[in-house]
C-alpha cells in the first residue's frame, strides 16, 4: 500500500494519455503496431520520424498522469526553445513513474544475435516493483494496463518483453511499449523533460526527505537530436547539467530546505563546466566512474512552505550550452 495515504495510479492515470498518442498517431508522426505476443509497439524514432510533438506526449505519459509539459519560446535566455514541467506530485510522478530505473538486457545467447540493453521508465515500472527504489518509496500500483518507455535504437527482443510482461502480470493486449532513440526529436524531447526528475533524484541522493516535496517546476533548452546516439546522449544531458532549473516547494525543517538548494546544483560536481560527451569518453563510456554530483540541474530554487522563505543556488552556462549546440549563419 502506498505510504502516500492516495489511490492515484500512475498507470490509469496514463491510459488516457496513451490513448492520446495512438489516437493521434499520424500526426504526431508515430507507427503503431502489435508484436507476435500481442504487445503494442510505439515507433517513435525508429523507422517512424517522431517529432518534438510527439516527445512531449511521451513525456507525460512517462510521469503517469502527474505532471505537465510543454514547450516555451524564448530567445532572451540564449536558446529559442525550451521544455518545462510541472508536477503537484513530483515524487510520484518521477521516481515512481518517469525515471528510467528499470534494467531491462539480454545476453547474445537469448536474443539470438547481439546482447540488449535498457533502461526502462515510465508507469509499468509500478506494476513490476523490481527496484528497491519502490520500497523506500512505499508505492505500487495494480492496473490492467500498463505503458513502459525504452531509450533504444532497436526493438527490444522477445525475451525482454516477455520478462516485462510476467514481472507487470500483464496479458500482452494490456502493455505498451514506447521505443525512442535518444538520437530522434521524440527521443531527445523525452529526456529534456527529465529535467525535473533529475533534480528529484538528486534530492533523493542527498537524503532529503521525499515526503517533504510539495510541488515542482523546471525547464531546461531543447538542443536538435545529436547525429547519433553518442552525441545526442551529450546534448540532452548537456541541456540539463547546464540550463535546467528547478524550483522545488518541501515542508519539513528549514535547515533541510535551505540545504538542500545547496547542495542540489550540478556546479558541486568537480566534473562540472565541461561537456558531457568529453567527460563520458574520459570515464570510459562508463557512467559509474562519473562523479555522481554531476547529474543535478544547473540552477536550483527550494521554497520552504512554512516558513515562506526561498533560496537559490547554481547558475546556467548557456555561453557553454550555445558553443556546443550553435552555429553562426
Amino acid at each position: 500500500m502506498s505510504t502516500w495515504n492516495d489511490p492515484l495510479s500512475v498507470n490509469r492515470l496514463a491510459q488516457p494519455l496513451l490513448q492520446r498518442l495512438l489516437d493521434d498517431a499520424s500526426q504526431l508522426r508515430v507507427s503503431v503496431q502489435r508484436d507476435e505476443f500481442g504487445v503494442q509497439i510505439v515507433d517513435a524514432g525508429l523507422e517512424a520520424p517522431g517529432s518534438v510533438e510527439a516527445g512531449l506526449a511521451i513525456a507525460r505519459i512517462c510521469l503517469g498522469g502527474l505532471g505537465d509539459v510543454h514547450l516555451r519560446s524564448s530567445t532572451e535566455d540564449g536558446w529559442p526553445t525550451w521544455v518545462e514541467v510541472h508536477s503537484a506530485q513530483p515524487v510520484l510522478a518521477c521516481l515512481a513513474s518517469q525515471y528510467a530505473g528499470w534494467s531491462l538486457s539480454a545476453t547474445k545467447e537469448e536474443t539470438g544475435g547481439k546482447k540488449f540493453f535498457s533502461l526502462g521508465s515510465g508507469p509499468a515500472r509500478a506494476l513490476a516493483g523490481r527496484e528497491t527504489l519502490f520500497e523506500e518509496l512505499g508505492y505500487r500500483d495494480r492496473a490492467d494496463t500498463g505503458c513502459l518507455v525504452m531509450e533504444v535504437d532497436r526493438l527490444p527482443p522477445p525475451v525482454v518483453v516477455e520478462k516485462v510482461l510476467r514481472d507487470c502480470a500483464l496479458p500482452p493486449q494490456g502493455l505498451t511499449l514506447i521505443v525512442t532513440p535518444t538520437a530522434s526529436l521524440a527521443g531527445t524531447t523525452q529526456v529534456v523533460a527529465r529535467v525535473l526528475e533529475v533534480a528529484l533524484h538528486k534530492a533523493h541522493e542527498l537524503g532529503f526527505n521525499l515526503q517533504d516535496i510539495v510541488s515542482g517546476s523546471a525547464c531546461a533548452p531543447l538542443p536538435a537530436p545529436g547525429a547519433d546516439g553518442l552525441q545526442a546522449m551529450g546534448r540532452t544531458n548537456d541541456a540539463i547539467l547546464y540550463g535546467g532549473r528547478v524550483h522545488l516547494v518541501v515542508k519539513g525543517e528549514l535547515a533541510d530546505a535551505q540545504r538542500l538548494a545547496q547542495q542540489l546544483p550540478s556546479k558541486n560536481s568537480a566534473d562540472h563546466g565541461r561537456s558531457f560527451a568529453d567527460i563520458f569518453k574520459d570515464a570510459g563510456y562508463d557512467f559509474y566512474k562519473i562523479d555522481g554530483a554531476l547529474f543535478a540541474p544547473a540552477v536550483a530554487w527550494v521554497t520552504h512552505q512554512p516558513s515562506g522563505r526561498t533560496w537559490q543556488a547554481g547558475g546556467t552556462s548557456m555561453a557553454l550550452l550555445r558553443g556546443l549546440w550553435l552555429e553562426m549563419a
